[in-house]
């Protein structure tokens, strides 16, 4: 049976207190009330570092300056911009709302959280963050580093691998959640969990609700937040078809589901064998490229890669795809590794 949860009453005027006087001010897609803008951040930091999202997020409002803007745009040329993000399925459903809320808004982002999550890629806790930066509703957030914080600060023992304690920890976020200064406070907890309560090391002398924190107390914070199921990792291995003909290079474009839905590849193959016999059919000469080990979420993926020059004729008996000048490159959304590799 999981413990009695005390709320601290102080947290709230102590983070915001924190907040506006330690916290970040000065990123990008902060001092706005765009909920484009927000919202386009909120999406690009899902799962990514801030150091990484920024050069994104400045490319994505010079091509993209409004949401009808990225509404109007090819899913092609939304995903060559996203390309090495990662989690192309965010850049996807970035898309789709976008073109969402032109046509069933009318180019206005709905002014709450409950009408904000039912647009596509927008969950519980993006859809608070909006709310509460760009129209001051009081609601909670609950990404991951949130979670940490708020479990170490209750010693919240409850296994968010169940979605009762996880539904269970939504609603002591709410009540913790300050009826005043909700920007400040939502802020601070974002920044707290980025840059203090780190999930191996905190930094526990250093922050300004150690007095008030559970897990502190007990002296082991990292035990919280506990989610006991693990994925297990498994491997992966194929092999890639480099081929070039002219300054030409052959692309093939992804099926719209799996890994690396809707970018752009080099033919990939299951195994070296059926490589070497579209190799043989061009009567190319390959040569050995560095193996690439790429991790994803779910697995560790091996890709080998083999690389040839093949003549006009010969390449017209390929694999199938779209050859692609190497100066146009850009303009094809690929994969972080090939990207790294070819360019």
């Amino acid at each position: 049976m999981s413990k009695a949860i005390v709320l601290p009453q102080q947290f709230a005027p102590t983070l915001v207190a924190w907040q506006r006087s330690h916290g970040r001010h000065a990123l990008p897609w902060q001092n706005t009330r765009d909920p484009y803008r927000v919202w386009l951040s909120e999406i690009m930091l899902q799962q990514t570092q801030v150091t990484t999202v920024l050069g994104y997020y400045q490319r994505f409002l010079e091509r993209f300056p409004e949401v009808g803007d990225l509404a109007a745009a090819s899913l092609d040329e939304v995903l060559a911009l996203w390309a090495g993000l990662g989690y192309y399925s965010r850049a996807r459903n970035l898309h789709a709302c976008a073109q969402a809320v032109v046509q069933l808004h009318g180019g206005q982002f709905p002014g709450n959280a409950a009408a904000l999550q039912t647009l596509p890629g927008i969950g519980r806790s993006t859809a608070a963050a909006v709310a509460v930066f760009c129209f001051g509703e009081r609601v909670a957030i609950l990404d991951g580093n949130v979670k940490r914080v708020l479990g170490r600060l209750l010693a919240f023992d409850g296994d968010l691998a169940s979605s009762a304690e996880e539904k269970r920890l939504w609603a002591l976020a709410t009540e913790l959640a300050p009826a005043e200064g909700i920007t400040a406070y939502t802020q601070g907890l974002m920044d707290l969990g980025s840059s203090i309560c780190s999930t191996r090391s905190p930094q526990c002398l250093l922050c300004p609700v150690a007095d008030l924190c559970a897990g502190r107390m007990e002296g082991e914070p990292t035990r919280y937040p506990i989610k006991t199921r693990k994925l297990k990792r498994g491997r992966r291995e194929n092999w890639w078809l480099w081929l070039e003909r002219e300054g030409h290079v052959l692309l093939q474009q992804r099926p719209s589901t799996g890994v690396w839905a809707g970018l752009w590849s080099l033919p990939l193959y299951d195994d070296e064998a059926a490589l070497q016999v579209a190799a043989e059919r061009l009567g190319a000469k390959l040569e050995v490229m560095p193996r690439i080990a790429h991790a994803l979420t779910h697995f560790d993926w091996i890709l080998h890669t083999r690389r040839a020059d093949v003549l006009t004729e010969a390449g017209e008996a390929g694999p199938g795809g779209v050859w692609v000048a190497r100066e146009r490159l850009a303009e094809y959304a690929l994969p972080a590794p090939l990207k790294k590799m070819i360019a």
